[in-house]
């Protein structure tokens, strides 16, 4: 099996705070987050809701992408959401 690269974004309870992360094991990376030990970042501002992931088959592009999502403005990763999950649902347990 292949492995897979993730690009992700996750907010709070009352989508006020936005998180853009990347890792090879989206669960196991979520399940940290919402258990307080993703990054310091996260635990402090109670940012445990996935709202958007996009997968890649290599870490160069999965890399690249994170930087552009994390590099454009706020309204853009709304858009971003707005398209993926228009109900902002936490998509967590659908992994």
């Amino acid at each position: 099996m292949q492995k897979q690269y993730y690009v992700y974004i996750l907010t709070n309870k009352n989508n006020t705070v936005l998180y853009t992360g990347i890792t090879s094991d989206l669960k196991r990376r979520i399940f940290q987050h919402k258990n307080g030990i993703g990054s310091k970042f996260t635990k402090k501002y109670k940012v445990t809701k996935l709202v958007y992931y996009e997968i890649f088959e290599d870490p160069e592009n999965a890399i690249l992408r994170e930087k552009k999502i994390k590099s454009g403005s706020r309204k853009k990763k709304i858009e971003l959401i707005n398209i993926f999950n228009p109900e902002w649902r936490d998509l967590y347990d659908e992994l």
